[in-house]
């Protein structure tokens, strides 16, 4: 993933089973559409795993003709089998390590889940494709806005690696590209409103 000089959309689905897969695929075509987005996260539903690769597919199959990345959520295996464009795994240890040396340079590989500033440079001297802040914890846990856009500030300022803020909110959107993102990530945002297209349409409008 290559930043952009203007900041551009990055969307996260909800965890999806095979059986969302009918009723989400045409949301999620829609919503690629209505915006420029950039790049889209798979997440696979505990106790789906076994349709991990035809929901992976399924969805990279959608994104294609969009011209959008479509990455896996912490499956570096899942990303070669479903054809996607990468991964997205959690944290600066083993599993980054994992991916970088199974993925790259083939296929992007981007981080989440840095606690510290530490984290986020020592991910950034490994190589990876980008940085995001802000995302939820898994225990639902999402940090402040301030502390997100202060983060974001702070890495645009020294790093030339791609930053990606998390925005928890539509309006969030805003703040986070004034800090300096050079991709806003967008998950319930989007997927809990009655129509999604419309969503990442103004959160297009907003990081305009």
């Amino acid at each position: 993933m290559v930043a952009d000089p203007s900041c551009r959309l990055y969307l996260i689905t909800p965890q999806l089973t095979a059986a969302d897969l009918e009723a989400f695929a045409p949301r999620f075509v829609a919503a690629l559409a209505a915006g420029d987005v950039a790049s889209a996260l798979v997440r696979v539903a505990a106790g789906s795993e076994g349709d991990a690769k035809r929901i992976a597919q399924r969805l990279v199959e959608a994104a294609a003709p969009h011209d959008v990345a479509l990455l896996v959520e912490n499956d570096i295996r899942l990303a070669a089998r479903a054809g996607a464009d990468g991964a997205h795994v959690q944290g600066a240890g083993e599993s980054l390590a994992d991916a970088l040396a199974s993925l790259h340079p083939d296929r992007i590989v981007g981080v989440g889940g840095l606690r510290s500033r530490d984290d986020a440079m020592n991910a950034g001297e490994a190589g990876v494709d980008y940085v995001m802040f802000g995302e939820p914890r898994p225990d639902g846990f999402t940090p402040p806005l301030a502390e997100t856009a202060e983060r974001i500030a702070w890495w645009a300022e020294i790093f030339e690696t791609a930053c990606v803020g998390y925005a928890e909110t539509l309006e969030a959107a805003a703040t986070l590209r004034a800090a300096g993102a050079d991709f806003v990530a967008l998950g319930d945002a989007v997927w809990r409103t009655d129509a999604p297209a419309l969503a990442v349409a103004r959160a297009q409008a907003l990081i305009a």
